[in-house]
Order: structure tokens, then C-alpha cells, then sequence
């Protein structure tokens, strides 16, 4: 174990500021922020039958633009579903935000996006079986606007929404890793 590591492991985690949905900590001298109530994400990788994959676009207050992203959402985040199932609340989720039920829902693991300053997590999973049931679009004032793209042509698609302007959800690399080392 190194000093620096020690050093923190020594320390007691101290929240310094606590909102709604997030808690700034430090520990030692480092300094970061995570999920209130220790609230858990699901995102999800759907792709309908046709080799579609479901991508959504949502205005993003700390971005101040719009974002690509996959399909996600918060688990166990409203009063009285405190305990929610995961897999249930990330069915729940792709539904909502792109009107598409899913006959399975299957976990891929748990995984970090920005672990050296966010100790949030999240679970992706895949569904599979899908049915459009609504348009989706999300609840209340999310605004979320649904993409089906197909997976030959997802590299293009989201060089031409960065070209836009539009933000680029680091998640999105699930889909243009395997692309992006073949060129090297």
C-alpha cells in the first residue's frame, strides 16, 4: 500500500455539503461528490431486432446543451421506492424515457464514469425483446428525444452530433470502443 493510499484509508470520509440528490465529501485532502442516500444509476443498452441501437437526447443543466447518451435513470430515488429492484427501476427507466418495454433485462456490471472526483455508480444492462409501447420522451419536463440508430452507423451518428455541438456522454464509448481501436 502506498503512502498516498494510506494516507487516505487513515482519514474518515466528512460530508461538507448535502443536497437533494448530492453530497459533497472530503477525505484527508481529496475532495469529491456522490449520490445522496447512497441512490445507485441504471443504464441501459438497447437494441431492438433490426440491429437499432436506442439513444436518447436530453438537455443537460451542467453542460448547458444537449447530450447523447444511453438510455438511464436513478434507482430508488423517489419516496416510498427507497429498496427499489435495480433491474425493475432500469426497466422502468427505458420505458419511460423511450417508450420501449423490454422482454429481458440483464445485468452487465457495475462501473464507475469519473471515479477520481464521483464516487457514483452504475449498473448497466441489457434489454433485449423490446416493444414500443409509447413514444417515450420521459416524465414531467425531461424532453428527451429518442434516437434509433442503427449499430453500423452509430460512429457517424455521434461524430455528427459532436460536429452540432451537442455533448457527448462518456457511456457512448461502449459503443465506439471496438471502432475507434481498429484505426490505430
Amino acid at each position: 500500500m502506498t503512502t498516498n493510499e494510506q494516507e487516505y484509508r487513515d482519514n474518515p470520509e466528512e460530508v461538507r455539503w448535502e443536497g437533494r440528490f448530492i453530497v459533497a465529501k472530503t477525505r484527508g485532502r481529496w475532495e469529491y461528490v456522490g449520490r445522496s442516500r447512497n441512490i445507485g444509476a441504471g443504464v441501459i443498452l438497447a437494441i431492438d431486432d433490426a440491429d437499432n441501437v436506442i439513444l436518447v437526447e436530453q438537455f443537460r443543466v451542467p453542460l448547458g446543451r444537449p447530450c447523447l447518451e444511453l438510455p438511464a435513470g436513478l434507482i430508488g430515488d423517489t419516496e416510498g421506492s427507497e429498496g427499489e429492484d435495480p433491474a425493475t427501476a432500469a426497466a422502468r427507466e427505458l420505458e419511460e424515457e423511450t417508450g420501449y418495454r423490454a422482454a429481458r433485462i440483464e445485468s452487465l456490471g457495475m462501473f464507475y464514469s469519473s471515479p477520481g472526483m464521483v464516487s457514483e455508480c452504475f449498473t448497466l444492462y441489457r434489454a433485449t425483446g423490446l416493444e414500443r409501447v409509447s413514444e417515450g420522451g420521459g416524465i414531467d419536463d425531461e424532453g428527451i428525444i429518442v434516437h434509433h440508430v442503427p449499430l453500423a452507423e452509430i460512429a457517424d451518428f455521434v461524430a455528427a452530433r459532436r460536429a452540432e455541438g451537442m455533448a457527448i456522454d462518456v457511456k457512448m464509448l461502449l459503443l465506439l470502443g471496438a471502432g475507434m481501436l481498429a484505426d490505430r
